[in-house]
């Protein structure tokens, strides 16, 4: 007997009861806090004073073939950005009150590391992940993108 797909995600425990117990989202690999920390304080990337905010800064901070993906799913090269920035303010998180949590970090390679976090930008939420390349004497980001979580899609199943 076969069942269908409805009567399979009935007979299963609610997805969001699933996710709540899959820390694997917020996981930090052992012995990496240190790096995790460095790199919090950076984050949220364009909008803290310790990633930076003049273009020498972004300069500095990205590889010269970085490139995002923006939370409506555009993507955005680092010319774009940079360009961007000379014709406009970036927000500041701290002073509009932006708030970060739900870190992850995960080694890729020897000196290649994924941040995966969750912004609030005053109830708009969205998941973010950046993949930061460490280097003799600083980091620079290779690749982030930011995915807008709706409330009625929050870590759900498509129906």
């Amino acid at each position: 007997m076969r069942l269908s797909r409805r009567a399979l995600l009935r007979a299963r425990p609610p997805y969001n009861a699933l996710m709540a117990a899959a820390v694997k989202f917020a996981r930090v690999e052992p012995g990496l806090e240190p790096v995790l920390e460095e790199l919090r304080s950076r984050e949220p990337i364009f909008h803290t004073a310790r990633f930076g905010r003049t273009a020498e800064e972004f300069e500095r901070s990205t590889l010269p073939d970085f490139w995002e993906v923006g939370a409506t799913g555009r993507r955005y090269s680092r010319e774009f950005i940079l360009g961007m920035q000379q014709r406009e303010a970036l927000v500041d998180a701290e002073a509009a009150g932006w708030k970060t949590s739900g870190f992850g970090l995960r080694q890729l390679g020897p000196d290649c590391f994924l941040l995966t976090y969750t912004l609030d930008q005053s109830g708009r939420l969205t998941r973010r992940a950046t993949i930061w390349e460490r280097t003799a004497d600083s980091w620079r980001i290779v690749y982030h993108q930011g995915t807008i979580v709706t409330a009625e899609g929050d870590d759900s199943l498509p129906s």
